[in-house]
């Protein structure tokens, strides 16, 4: 399916065409690392030129290691945007962290992005320490320029973590823009000659109902905030394309009966509100009218158990 942006979304399983790259063509894989709710996911969105990832102000956002492509006329990247990583309190915690440990090995160039509004802490050292173990290139990237304060530096203790491993430094916004054709030639300087991974309009390897599901927890994220943080599972029940409209039935997974009553809110009317919303982001990914029905469902405890996130779509990568 296309979107009206002319950016496949979901490639042909039976039938995907890759050309062949022209001589000098670089190719390979960018590992977004960083602590949560640095703008990894804002990151790769705008690298792309398309929302892929979901983003909000709440920590901890990305939960699947999503794998965004971006082609130009001499490489290909593909970026994959991990969970932010921080010290797991339950099971699911230690599945995304594992992961983002995992694919810092799995690619050819390592983005390490820091938020340039705050001063470097324990964090970005314990980040730091961890990619001193990889043979794996890496840039050092402070976004959110836009957000410093004028006069007050903020870069010298980021400088501080890169200068003993001789780590480059590039700093950008992902907000506005500013910086990223910068970033994106120093990335592709660090790759080698390749072929195409993934047809040139192609800006993503995950299915459509997966985004789908993103994009409706992204609402939740934004609308309830804090009283249902990431007690929060989707799963996509059933998708009809009919030749005016796409109908979705979608199931939130929750963990008590407190927070069901709360993203129902009274008379439904946070339900309603949810739905809407993300009705509105899930046309513009599939550039067509679309009819949603949200369902609640209660299961205690699914984050603390191995079989319910298997169920639910979290597993340990390999």
């Amino acid at each position: 399916m296309e979107n009206s942006n002319n950016f496949t979304l979901i490639p042909d399983a039976d039938a995907v065409m890759i050309p062949q790259a022209p001589e000098g063509f670089k190719s390979g894989f960018v590992g977004i690392i960083g602590r949560p709710n640095v703008g990894k996911s804002t990151l790769m969105n705008e690298l792309v030129g398309q929302k892929i990832a979901i983003t909000s102000p709440i920590a901890q956002t990305t939960r699947n290691r999503l794998q965004g492509i971006l082609t130009t006329e001499n490489a290909q990247m593909i970026f994959v945007d991990t969970p932010g990583i921080h010290k797991p309190h339950h099971q699911l915690g230690k599945v995304l962290v594992q992961n983002a440990k995992i694919a810092i090995e799995a690619v050819d160039v390592v983005l390490f992005v820091v938020d340039g509004a705050t001063p470097a802490g324990g964090g970005d050292r314990y980040i730091s320490n961890l990619l001193t173990q990889t043979s794996t290139p890496v840039i050092l990237g402070i976004n959110k320029s836009d957000l410093q304060s004028p006069g007050k530096d903020l870069d010298e203790g980021y400088h501080q973590l890169a200068d003993p491993h001789n780590w480059q430094v590039i700093k950008f916004s992902a907000l506005t823009g500013d910086g990223l054709a910068s970033l994106q030639e120093q990335l592709i300087d660090r790759l080698e000659p390749g072929p195409y991974y993934y047809p040139p309009n192609l800006v993503t390897d995950q299915p459509e109902r997966f985004i789908m599901g993103e994009l409706i927890r992204e609402q939740i994220l934004l609308l309830t905030r804090q009283e249902v943080p990431h007690s929060v599972a989707i799963t996509i029940d059933v998708v009809e394309e009919e030749p005016k409209i796409t109908r979705i039935l979608a199931t939130i997974h929750v963990e008590r009966e407190s927070q069901k009553g709360i993203l129902i809110g009274k008379k439904g009317s946070m339900l309603k509100n949810i739905g809407s919303e993300a009705r509105q982001q899930i046309q513009k990914l599939i550039a067509g009218k679309v009819y949603l029905e949200l369902f609640v469902k209660v299961q205690p405890k699914w984050r603390q158990s191995r079989l319910r996130l298997a169920e639910l779509g979290y597993r340990l990568e390999e």
